[in-house]
C-alpha cells in the first residue's frame, strides 16, 4: 500500500453499476469522517473504474458523489503529503500527484457524460475530480475553494487551467485569496454548471436510474426551475477585473490594499497572510496557463511546480499551521513578497527530473495510454 493511502474496513471508493442494465456508473467517495479527502487508494480506484467504463458499451453515464453530509471532497490528503516529506520520502508525494493529475486528465477527456454532484465542501483535489466533468451540479450547501496558497502551495489538479479561464480576473482573485465561494459564485466563475437543491438530488438519481438512456436523461433534465441563493462575484466583477490585471503581484496587492472598496481591501489583507513565494508562483502559473492549448499542458506545469515545492520550507510549514497544529500562524520563508526573487520563482517552472508528458500525449491523442 502506498504511503499516501489509508487503510479502512470499508472501500474508500464505492464503485457500482445502477439503473437499467447498469447503464449508470456510480463512484462514491467513501471517507466521510475525513470529508472524503483523497488518498492514493482512492485515486487508483477511480482511475481503474473510469478506464474500464470508458470502453464499456453498457455504461452510458458516470456519476460522482461523496458519502456523508459534509461534502464531496475536502481535497487531497495534504497531511499525508507533509508526512512523506518529513519522513524523507518526497517521492511518495510526487507519485501521488502524478497519479492524481493523470486522473484529472482522464476525467477531462472521458468519452461519456461525467456528472459531479458538488454538494457540501469541494476543495482542491475535490475540484480536480469534479470541475473537469461535463455536468457539474452545486447545491445550497456547496462551498468551493482552491485554498492552496494558504498551505504554501499552488492551485493544482488543473486549478491553474480552471481559474485562468474564469471570466475576467475572477480566477486570479480566487487563486490568490484562496477564498471559499457558494453555488451562485461557483457558476459565475465557471467552476459549476447547474444549481439543484440538495433535497432534489435523490429525485435526479432516480431519473437517471429509471431512464432507458441516462445520457439522454441528463441532457434533457430541467435545472432551470431552481435558482441558487445570491452570490457576490457578479457584483464585484468590475473592481476585481480592474485591480487584478497584469503580472506584477506587488502592484496588485498595493491596488487592493489602497482601494476605496472595502471588499478589495479585505482581499488585499487576506492575500497578505499567504505564502509570498506561493503567491508569486501562482500568479505566474495562472498567466502562463492562459496561453496553453489544453488542460494537460497546465497539469504538466503544475507537476513541475509540485516537484519544486517539495524542497521548499513553505509547503511543510503551511500544512503544519493549517492542518496539523492548526495554529493558523505559519512562518513563511521568506516572509515578505519583496524578498521573493525572480530566480526562486523561475525554479518552480524548470523541467522536473521526470515530466508527466501529458501535454504531448494529448497532442498525439494518447493521453489515456500513459
Amino acid at each position: 500500500m502506498s504511503a499516501l493511502s489509508a487503510s479502512s474496513a470499508q472501500p474508500e471508493v464505492l464503485v457500482s453499476r445502477e439503473g437499467v442494465g447498469g447503464a449508470l456508473g456510480r463512484l462514491t467517495l467513501n471517507r466521510p469522517r475525513a470529508i472524503n479527502a483523497l488518498t492514493s487508494t482512492m485515486v487508483e480506484a477511480l482511475d481503474e473504474a473510469l478506464a474500464d467504463w470508458a470502453n464499456d458499451p453498457g455504461v452510458a453515464v458516470v456519476l460522482l458523489d461523496g458519502a456523508g453530509e459534509r461534502g464531496l471532497c475536502a481535497g487531497g490528503d495534504m497531511r499525508a503529503v507533509r508526512d512523506a516529506i518529513v519522513a524523507g520520502r518526497p517521492e511518495d508525494a510526487l507519485a501521488f500527484w502524478s497519479s492524481e493529475y493523470r486522473l484529472n486528465a482522464r476525467i477531462r477527456r472521458f468519452p461519456k457524460p461525467y456528472i459531479a454532484i458538488m454538494d457540501g465542501i469541494v476543495m482542491g483535489g475535490g475540484l480536480g475530480l469534479s470541475a473537469h466533468g461535463d455536468v457539474r451540479i452545486v447545491t445550497e450547501r456547496s462551498l468551493l475553494a482552491m485554498p492552496e496558497v494558504t498551505l504554501g502551495f499552488v492551485p493544482d489538479v488543473g486549478g491553474t487551467w480552471l481559474l485562468s479561464h474564469a471570466p475576467g480576473q475572477l480566477g486570479t482573485h480566487l487563486a490568490l485569496t484562496g477564498r471559499h465561494i457558494g453555488p451562485a459564485d461557483a457558476i459565475t466563475a465557471g467552476l459549476a454548471d447547474h444549481y439543484l437543491p440538495s433535497a432534489r438530488i435523490p429525485a435526479l438519481l432516480e431519473v437517471l436510474r429509471t431512464a432507458a438512456d441516462p445520457a439522454e436523461a441528463i441532457a434533457a433534465y430541467d435545472f432551470s426551475a431552481h435558482t441558487p441563493p445570491p452570490g457576490e462575484l457578479a457584483a464585484q466583477r468590475e473592481w476585481i477585473d480592474d485591480l487584478y490585471r497584469g503580472d506584477n503581484l506587488t502592484r496588485i496587492l498595493s491596488l487592493l490594499t489602497h482601494s476605496v472598496k472595502p471588499a478589495a481591501r479585505d482581499a488585499g489583507a487576506e492575500i497578505a497572510t499567504k505564502s509570498p513565494t506561493a503567491l508569486a508562483v501562482t500568479l505566474r502559473a495562472l498567466r502562463a496557463a492562459t496561453t496553453m492549448d489544453c488542460l494537460e499542458e497546465a497539469l504538466d506545469q503544475e507537476y513541475r511546480i509540485a516537484n519544486a515545492a517539495l524542497s521548499t520550507p513553505d509547503l511543510v510549514e503551511g500544512i503544519r499551521a493549517a492542518l496539523v497544529d492548526k495554529d493558523r500562524t505559519p512562518r513563511w520563508s521568506p516572509s515578505r513578497l519583496a524578498d521573493v526573487t525572480d530566480a526562486e520563482v523561475d525554479r518552480f517552472f524548470a523541467p522536473a527530473p521526470t515530466d508527466l508528458g501529458l501535454g504531448l500525449a494529448a497532442a498525439l491523442g494518447e493521453v489515456h495510454d500513459l
